[in-house]
């Protein structure tokens, strides 16, 4: 089982926004992630990067105008 760890904006310890994902889904602009918990966290953005293999997801956050 591949889980991931969700990085805010940068690949930092204090960027960090959810460990142990393991579901993504992006809706309506809308990065949902899921951890083992059932737990859900949502980010209004993109994600920029995923590396499954080394278990980390970074996402972009989108700046209000």
């Amino acid at each position: 089982m591949c889980l991931s760890t969700v990085y805010k904006n940068s690949f930092t310890p204090d960027a960090i926004v959810m460990r142990n994902v393991m579901s993504i889904e992006c809706r309506d602009g809308m990065v949902i992630f899921t951890d083992l918990m059932e737990r859900t966290y949502a980010i209004e953005g993109e994600i920029q990067k995923a590396n499954l293999v080394e278990g980390f997801v970074i996402v972009k956050e989108k700046v209000s105008a």
